[in-house]
């Protein structure tokens, strides 16, 4: 891509999230206005995979009948893994040794240094698999709005991870779907096992995905990143190519602060996710707004808005979902240094 432009991050720890919201307007979203929930309950035209055995047929690169199964092989984890997002301890086909006499898991362990429990829980976060990994308080208006949690439930760990390079650079292609889909597969595995570490210490987890909270706010909230014109969370590790998913918990844990690194004056000019997006859904406007663009928006905070409706009928169109926003923003580091990748390339990658 010729027009990529140069970005310079300095990354600084602030006290207050790097997000204004109008407090009489911000109302916690339904859920069921998410694209995905008016799909299936206003019947939004037709599901987005409906034209993948014409586009098989059709054998256009990286819509492959090799594509699609590589696509659809890499959401097997995070679709066929339910207990990824339980709310209890994973049924187990085995009682471990440990616990079979006595269940030691079933008092609390004393947390006596909140801070030292929160570095024990990024480590734990890390070599599970999360890429990234902060703490905040919960926010309430994050919540979904019919959403009801007991108090206790204080904290949240949010964790991103990170999506393979070169499958994006694909974009829109079924390789970067199938980067999308690893994603959220490794997602239900460190929610899984996270879920387990902090219940294997006496406390409650609410693993969550997509469910029950917004995560973009509490990864704001977190420190994990600012939000971008295109609608997503930007790292300074990654830019906007990671998956987020959150655990809510009664465990003792220290808040981590938020961060800035610049990304509302960047986007402000940048515009390479609105310039590039086949749907013309990321605004151009110079300026952001409290105001929505489509039922799917929740107004009340600044930010650019994303007609999630355009968005997902070019993904009717295009056959399989797209992530060209996250390939063509400047913030999103690539290891291997190409951020636009042929499927030919991908497939040849390393051979």
């Amino acid at each position: 891509m010729k027009d990529r432009i140069k970005i310079v991050k300095k990354v600084r720890r602030v006290d207050k999230p790097p997000y204004i919201i109008d407090e009489s307007r911000l109302k916690r979203f339904p859920r069921e206005n998410m694209i995905f929930g008016r799909v299936k309950w206003e019947g939004y035209h037709q599901k987005h995979n409906k034209k993948i055995s014409s586009l098989i047929i059709e054998g256009k690169p990286g819509y492959s009948r090799i594509d699609f199964a590589l696509a659809y092989a890499s959401w097997i984890v995070h679709d066929a893994f339910e207990d990824g997002f339980s709310r209890k301890r994973i049924k187990q086909f085995r009682t471990p040794t440990a616990m079979k006499k006595s269940d030691w898991t079933k008092t609390k362990c004393k947390i006596e240094d909140a801070r030292k429990m929160s570095t024990y829980i990024k480590r734990a976060a890390r070599l599970f698999g999360a890429s990234l990994v902060g703490v905040c308080k919960l926010n309430r208006k994050w919540l979904y709005a019919k959403v009801k949690l007991p108090r206790k439930f204080e904290n949240v760990i949010v964790m991103a991870v990170e999506m393979d390079a070169n499958g994006i650079a694909t974009s829109p292609t079924a390789i970067a779907a199938a980067a999308t889909g690893v994603g959220y597969s490794k997602m239900a595995f460190v929610l899984a096992c996270m879920g387990e570490f902090i219940r294997n210490l006496g406390y409650e987890a609410i693993q969550c995905g997509n469910d029950t909270a917004l995560s973009i706010p509490l990864a704001i909230d977190a420190g994990l990143g600012e939000l971008g014109r295109n609608g997503l969370l930007i790292t300074p590790e990654y830019g906007p190519r990671v998956r987020l998913c959150k655990i809510l918990t009664d465990l003792p844990l220290e808040p981590d602060k938020p961060i800035e690194f610049g990304v509302r004056e960047f986007c402000r000019t940048c515009k390479l996710c609105a310039k590039y997006c086949e749907a013309k859904a990321i605004s151009m406007d110079n300026e952001p707004s409290f105001n929505g663009v489509c039922k799917s928006n929740n107004p009340g905070a600044l930010k650019w808005y994303v007609d999630a409706e355009r968005c997902y009928l070019y993904w009717q169109k295009n056959g399989t979902d797209c992530s060209t926003c996250i390939k063509v923003c400047p913030y999103n580091i690539s290891t291997s240094g190409k951020h636009k990748l042929s499927p030919e390339e991908f497939w040849k990658e390393n051979l």
